[in-house]
Parts: structure tokens; C-alpha cells; sequence
């Protein structure tokens, strides 16, 4: 059997200025697929269609509503019929419960739910017959995690989402993908790093920190090798992906030996891209 690729296919990344997406978005035009990234960033859009020698770079915010729309459109205008759309986009702000705001809780959700529905349904009618729309989701929601509470109830809301998109329309294939933790992501880039040192003891309490991360290049490669195997088998629907790293957990004797070190510098506790 030949090995699928991405080679012809059209490619939407949203959330592809970094991390994962951007990983993502790399490794699709670099496999011969015809790729449109957007992201909030356009510099950084710009260095990511630089680096992967190609692709087309679309400034959105998927957290306003008219900007769904527009990257929606010109994704159409410039691809036609899509083939897959990863949506890598999230935002995670670091609170104690009872300090989470309703601003926290408003933009958690617009940008990681709220985005995600309304730009699939701005996408639907460009999308091709057998088209996959991935997802990324987190380890967060089946372990709740000190300081994350908006970040981890937008991702059930979006794993909840998606189930219902399967069920409303079944001519496209929806995939949850619930990743772990990950280095070379911004997910952690605005996190108080008093608070994130508090978080990780609890954490790693919980046994929910691994000794070692995935790194963000290496997830995007294997994601992209699953979907364009999904891709090329369109009788089969790849619902539910879990990508985590194979080390052990961080135990308490570790945290006493070099975990304030590792709070304090740690880049991505936790799953996420921007």
C-alpha cells in the first residue's frame, strides 16, 4: 500500500503564527499540499509562510465574529474546495477559580468554542465532499488542572461541539484531537510566574506532569501524517486522537529536587497554541 500524503490536497491551519498550528502548517506545505495559514499575527504569519517556502497567509482574529467570515472567504477564494481545516487557535488565561473574570471566561470561550463553530459554519459550503475538520483539544478536560478552569471547560465545550457537528452533518469527518503536554508552544507566554510555580506543584501532586514534553515540531508531524492517511480513506472517520508523550510522571521527590526551577521556566505546562 502506498503511504498517504498531503501532496495536492488544500490545507486551512488556523492558529498557525505558532506552536502546533504553525508545525502544522509547515509540514503541509513542505508535503506538497497548497496551504492557507491565518492567525491574529501577521508578522508572524508571514515568517512562517517564509520558513515553509510557501503557502498563503490570512490575518484573522477567530474570537470576532466578522473575522470568521473573512478568513472563511478568502480561504475559499484562494484553496476553492477544502480539503482539511486544523484549527490550532486557543487561549488559556492562568486564575485561581475564584479569580477567573468574566472577561477571562469571554474570551477563553470566543476564541477556543465560540471561533471554532462559527468559522465551520462560515467554511461549510467550500468544504470538499469527505473533508476532515481537526481539532485541537487537551488532556485538561478529563483532568481538571490547578489554574486552568476556563481553558479546560472550552475544551469540553469544543470537544462537545464537534460531537454535534458529526451528528448534524455527517458528509464531513470531525476529529478531536486531545493533546498533552508540549513544548515550543506560547500557550504559557502570559501566565504570572508566581502562580504558574503554585500550579505546577499541584500538578505534579496530581501525577499530571511528565518528566519529559512532545516537543511541538514532532506533534505536528505525526498529526499530519494521521490526516493525510484519514484523508486518503474517506469510509473512515478518525473521531478521537490522543497525542501525549510516552515519559513517566514528575513525581514529588523530583519537584523537591528541581521543580521551582522548572516552574519558573518551563515555556508549556500544558497543551496549547496561539
Amino acid at each position: 500500500m502506498t503511504v498517504p500524503t498531503l501532496a495536492g490536497r488544500r490545507v486551512f491551519v488556523v492558529g498557525a503564527s505558532s506552536g502546533i498550528g504553525r508545525a502544522v502548517a509547515v509540514g503541509a506545505v513542505r508535503a506538497g499540499a497548497e496551504v492557507v495559514m491565518t492567525a491574529r499575527r501577521k508578522d508572524r504569519l508571514d515568517d512562517a509562510v517564509a520558513e515553509a517556502g510557501g503557502g498563503t497567509a490570512v490575518d484573522a482574529d477567530v474570537a470576532k465574529p466578522e473575522e470568521c467570515a473573512r478568513a472563511a472567504e478568502r480561504a475559499g477564494r484562494h484553496l476553492g474546495q477544502i480539503d482539511l481545516v486544523v484549527f490550532a487557535a486557543g487561549m488559556a488565561p492562568l486564575r485561581r477559580i475564584e479569580e477567573t473574570t468574566a472577561g477571562d471566561w469571554a474570551a477563553t470561550m470566543a476564541t477556543n468554542v465560540v471561533g471554532l463553530n462559527l468559522l465551520t459554519s462560515a467554511l461549510l459550503p467550500r468544504l470538499a465532499p469527505g473533508a476532515v475538520v481537526a481539532a485541537l483539544s487537551s488532556e485538561a478536560v478529563d483532568h481538571a488542572r490547578y489554574g486552568l478552569v476556563a481553558y479546560g471547560a472550552s475544551k469540553a465545550a469544543l470537544d462537545a461541539s464537534l460531537r454535534h457537528w458529526r451528528v448534524e452533518h455527517p458528509e464531513i469527518r470531525f476529529t478531536c484531537v486531545a493533546v498533552g503536554s508540549t513544548v515550543g508552544t506560547d500557550f504559557s507566554a502570559g501566565f504570572d510566574r508566581e502562580l504558574l510555580a503554585s500550579a505546577y506543584k499541584a500538578w505534579t501532586k496530581q501525577g499530571l506532569t511528565q518528566k519529559t514534553y512532545m516537543k511541538a515540531d514532532d506533534v505536528g508531524a505525526v498529526l499530519l501524517g494521521l490526516l493525510a492517511t484519514s484523508l486518503a480513506f474517506p469510509g473512515v472517520s478518525l473521531e478521537q486522537v490522543t497525542l501525549r508523550s510516552p515519559a513517566g510522571a514528575f513525581d514529588d521527590a523530583d519537584l523537591v529536587a528541581e521543580g521551582p526551577a522548572r516552574a519558573q521556566t518551563d515555556s508549556a505546562s500544558t497543551s496549547g497554541a496561539k
